[in-house]
């Protein structure tokens, strides 16, 4: 644990804990048939890894050096807790730091990791019955999650989750089942074929924490601000951005920059992984084009007023968006250069799209593609 005196800045515990406590049960299914999708879903993941290096272009048997985990909602909320614990480090050894000379150091010593922990918690138990799969890029290895070699990562079905959503759709299971992992498996031949994309995608986020105001009154302060916001009681001069997420109102100008190129290889990733999902089905999913309309009209509608009421508060309206408005754009550009002109993306930093890119395709194809020296 990141800690000072005893004095953590999250209890990760009591985070998993939390979510262990209020995480929802998942749908009804006897022990054989839980063990009959377990082994489907491995099955899936391995024949996903043919058919997208087969469709994409991309990376080699080879290349393929982290595991595939099915997983609870539990084992979901365990993974991710590790993930949250790597990834923000350095910015609670800096929070730490900055603790112990302001005035209010001893609060959030006293209080902080354990209100921390459970705001945390109760995030993650949202999510982990809403979340179907997830390449966890920046994963540790833990005595009950092996991680890939180099770096770290690996893939997590969520099978509760897979076998809740098959049947609210009412499709075909081993069609969605199989469907599901070709859109996971992206992800990680993504990660695993393109070398420098995890350390960069890591550089970007550390360098928007750095830009975080570590100052814990001022990080009071904001959680009050936010807090106010959603109780409907913040000062009049501030209604203009009332359709900020929880995120966005804790942004300086910096991070809104990086989010802003976060945002663009967040949509290339989640559009490419989208498109494979597509073009690949076709082939090997005979009532993919069922699932894919059932689907896109659930993601649309959300589930009920409050779920969409959250995913506003937690920026994961965003998340939708990338979706399409990356999927729009590696078509756009597929059906202008073919595959392998769409492929240079993955050459370097300089070659992902911007934000305005992921909205203009033309004008990354024109920049990427303009002939030397023109």
């Amino acid at each position: 644990m990141t800690s000072i005196g005893g004095a953590e800045m999250v209890d990760w515990n009591l985070a998993v804990a939390t979510a262990t406590r209020l995480v929802r049960p998942g749908p009804e299914v006897s022990r054989d048939e839980a063990r009959a999708v377990v082994a489907e879903l491995r099955r899936h993941a391995k024949a996903s890894e043919e058919h997208v290096r087969g469709f994409t272009r991309m990376g080699t048997e080879e290349t393929h050096d982290t595991p595939v985990l099915v997983v609870d909602r539990p084992g979901w909320v365990r993974a991710n807790v590790a993930g949250f614990r790597e990834i923000l480090k350095p910015l609670l050894e800096k929070m730490q730091e900055r603790r112990g000379n302001s005035a209010g150091g001893a609060v959030l010593g006293v209080v902080g990791g354990k209100v921390t922990g459970v705001e945390l918690g109760m995030l993650l138990s949202f999510l982990s019955s809403r979340v179907l799969g997830q390449y966890e890029t920046f994963a540790p290895a833990t005595r009950d999650l092996p991680a890939g070699g180099s770096g770290g990562g690996r893939l997590l079905l969520v099978a509760p989750n897979i076998v809740h959503v098959e049947r609210e759709l009412d499709v075909d299971v081993h069609d969605f089942r199989l469907w599901v992992c070709l859109h996971e498996e992206t992800h990680r031949t993504q990660f695993s074929a393109v070398p420098w994309l995890r350390d960069h995608l890591e550089g970007e986020i550390q360098s928007f924490l750095a830009e975080t105001d570590v100052d814990p009154m001022t990080f009071l302060e904001r959680i009050r601000e936010a807090a106010q916001s959603l109780a409907g009681g913040r000062p009049e001069a501030e209604e203009d951005d009332g359709g900020r997420s929880l995120v966005e109102l804790v942004q300086s100008p910096a991070q809104r920059e990086i989010l802003g190129r976060l945002t663009a290889v967040m949509s290339l990733l989640e559009g490419h992984a989208d498109f494979v999902m597509d073009g690949v089905g076709p082939a090997v999913v005979p009532s993919v084009a069922e699932i894919r309309e059932k689907f896109q009209q659930r993601r649309a509608k959300g589930a009920s007023r409050l779920d969409t009421a959250l995913r506003k508060l937690l920026g994961l309206d965003a998340k939708l968006r990338q979706y399409r408005d990356g999927e729009r754009f590696v078509r756009a550009v597929v059906d202008e250069v073919g595959m392998d002109g769409f492929n240079r993306v993955w050459t370097s930093p300089n070659t992902l799209p911007t934000k305005a890119e992921i909205s203009q395709p033309a004008d990354w194809i024109a920049r990427v593609h303009r002939p030397a020296g023109s």
